[in-house]
């Protein structure tokens, strides 16, 4: 089977149609049937993984190549159907590994569509010009805004509970009752209705916001994409173009031009190497837009997203992901300080920033272990040491001459996990004064100045180091996948809970579960048995 590729261009989609008109873009949904990536018939605008991996490239388009931009209205191409949700026989025929992390990279992307409102301001509008159910319904909740087509058939739903045995697996009931705060009951009769509600009574319900005759539904999404836009950030200059990364891949081993990833499918075990910017750091907003897409804390971290996609999805039996870096730690340093300078007053540097965040992120709410090896040559420094403050355990070799970390201020801001502290206010949560007096801290720090400050989590020495490290891995890579999972997530995410720990703290876990439950995806599930004759056979005894 031939490995999933997240990139894609405008030129290539099949699925949507972008299109710019001055301050507002207009995502189209336009799924032809035969664009499924297997043996199923995408009917009804309903989608899989291909229309997610260019509704993520469409949205990281519209942020660094269309400055201009201040409302997108996402749409249908199709009259009378927004869309119909995941596919229902992708999802009924797909493996379970599959299944769940292809709900988790929609997650990413129903979040990264509420940053390019929250972050960058610009303001986003569900026109449904049709029926939005299930996974459709859950896409127009991460935008702002959601205007419904009031014809007396659209309608939107949340139909997989009465339908399917399973739950909404985008965020949809979390977002039901947190963002848009519809009431429990009403969210409760809302969520076992498989027809919808329509109209003035799903306004009622605060399901949307505002309804339209199909006469004036044109002019109220125009209205509402130019009274929105309105408020945001002007954003002046040209954009910055985002060619294809286009590693090269030689067996086990991925090159990019500032990352290398090494898979070892027999041990389990993969490592991830990032490299340092080499050479002078622009300095000024007009250097940084004409370094654009080659900048390395926009080129870097875009390679580190690629990667990290391609182990979830095309590398399942790797349990342990080794994060090492090299290079020299000034630059980094530099590179985040002028970054992080800029960006309170340029969009580019913003965008950068933003990028950066989500793509930790992603890295969080991987399902792999993750150490950090720091060694000689190691450039664990500001954002670079974020990869080490997100791994499970950290080994710093203890020795004379041996590596050192250095904090920088974007460890203290500008980077937030998903329960909105950052990675070192989540690590001090029973001592949030130290992070207050780590601010403080310019200088390189040793192995055991780390240790002392609880930055790192075990220091070997010369002696000790190679058999530690190695008993680690090998140990970590042979404990059962399942168990490492739940800990991990329950672990990495302390402190707060927000809309995205609950998505993928409970969301995930449960669907997880219920994914797997023969209620589902028996002989006699409903979602194997959608679109049969025959009737599921539930097992009826709760746990």
């Amino acid at each position: 089977m031939a490995p999933i590729v997240f990139e894609t261009h405008p030129d290539e989609y099949r699925r949507y149609q972008l299109r710019f008109d001055g301050p507002v873009a207009t995502l189209a949904l336009d799924v032809p049937e035969d664009a499924g990536a297997g043996d199923y018939v995408l009917k009804l605008n309903s989608y899989d993984l291909g229309v997610d991996i260019e509704l993520a490239d469409a949205i990281q388009r519209i942020r660094f190549e269309h400055p201009e931009t201040r409302s997108l209205v996402i749409t249908s191409q199709n009259d009378r159907v927004f869309c119909s949700g995941a596919n229902i026989y992708m999802l009924g025929t797909s493996t379970h590994s599959f299944k769940v992390n292809f709900c988790k990279f929609t997650n990413e992307t129903r979040l990264y569509l509420e940053d390019l409102a929250d972050g960058s301001g610009v303001a986003t509008i569900a026109a449904l010009n049709g029926t939005a159910s299930g996974g459709g319904y859950e896409l127009a909740m991460a935008c702002e805004h959601i205007i419904l087509q009031d014809d007396g058939n659209s309608a939107v739903s949340l139909p997989e509970v009465p339908l399917l045995a399973v739950l909404p697996g985008t965020g949809g009931l979390t977002r039901l009752v947190d963002k848009r705060k519809v009431r429990r009951d009403l969210a409760d009769a809302f969520s076992t209705i498989a027809e919808g509600v329509r109209g003035k009574r799903a306004v009622e319900w605060r399901l949307i916001d505002e309804c339209a005759p199909r006469s004036k539904f044109t002019a109220a999404v125009s209205a509402a994409a130019a009274r929105l836009g309105e408020k945001a950030p002007a954003r002046s200059g040209s954009g910055v173009p985002l060619p294809k990364l286009q590693p090269e891949r030689l067996g086990n081993v991925t090159k990019y031009r500032h990352l290398t990833l090494a898979v070892d499918p027999e041990k389990r075990v993969a490592t991830l190497t990032l490299r340092a910017p080499a050479g002078p750091m622009p300095q000024t907003a007009d250097e940084l837009r004409r370094a654009g897409a080659d900048l390395w804390a926009l080129r870097a971290f875009r390679e580190l997203d690629d990667a990290l996609l391609d182990l979830r999805f095309n590398h399942l039996e790797i349990g342990l992901l080794v994060l090492e870096t090299e290079g020299d730690p000034a630059t980094v340093l530099e590179s985040d300080r002028v970054v992080a300078e800029l960006a309170k007053t340029d969009w580019f540097a913003k965008e950068v920033l933003l990028h950066q965040k989500r793509v930790l992120k992603r890295l969080d709410l991987s399902a792999k272990s993750t150490f950090a090896i720091i060694r000689p040559g190691s450039c664990f420094a500001g954002s670079l040491l974020e990869l080490a403050f997100s791994a499970d355990r950290s080994y710093m070799l203890d020795a004379a001459g041996g590596p050192a970390i250095q904090l920088s201020p974007l460890n203290f801001s500008g980077l937030p996990m998903s329960n909105g502290l950052t990675r070192l206010e989540t690590r001090f949560l029973a001592t949030p004064e130290r992070v207050t007096e780590l601010r403080t801290t310019a200088a390189p720090l040793s192995a055991r100045e780390a240790s002392d400050l609880g930055l790192v989590t075990f220091t070997p020495d010369d002696l000790d180091w190679d058999d530690e490290v190695r008993i680690a891995i090998e140990e970590r890579a042979a404990f059962s996948p399942d168990a490492l999972t739940g800990m991990e997530a329950s672990l990495r995410f302390a402190g707060p809970e927000t809309m995205e720990t609950k998505i993928f703290g409970r969301l995930s876990a449960w669907q997880n579960w219920i994914f797997q439950r023969p209620n589902a995806v028996g002989q006699k599930g409903a979602l194997t048995l959608y679109g049969s004759p025959e009737r599921a056979v539930f097992d009826y005894r709760r746990t």
